[in-house]
């Protein structure tokens, strides 16, 4: 190898990491705008997330309350046969 092809490979590198490096720091640039503006989409709606939550936790609540009937009414019959 010649000089000359030693120092168009190392200019070749020093391209690429230098592309790399703000590409990537573009691209962060990027997300970080696209993520701030969900961020501030998510603040404007969570008061309907917080109501939904609320009506989430009831309906789980009623759910189980359901099962333990169910489990003492099985448990009652069982011991009936009994």
């Amino acid at each position: 190898m010649d000089w000359l092809e030693i120092l168009k490979w190392i200019g070749l590198v020093l391209a690429a990491g230098f592309i790399g490096y703000f590409g990537r720091y573009l691209a962060m640039m990027i997300i970080n705008k696209v993520h701030k503006k969900s961020v501030s989409e998510i603040k404007e709606t969570a008061p309907e997330v917080i109501a939904d939550s609320e009506t989430q936790l009831e309906e789980v609540r009623v759910k189980l309350e359901k099962k333990k009937a169910k489990a003492e009414a099985k448990k009652a019959k069982k011991a009936a046969k009994q």
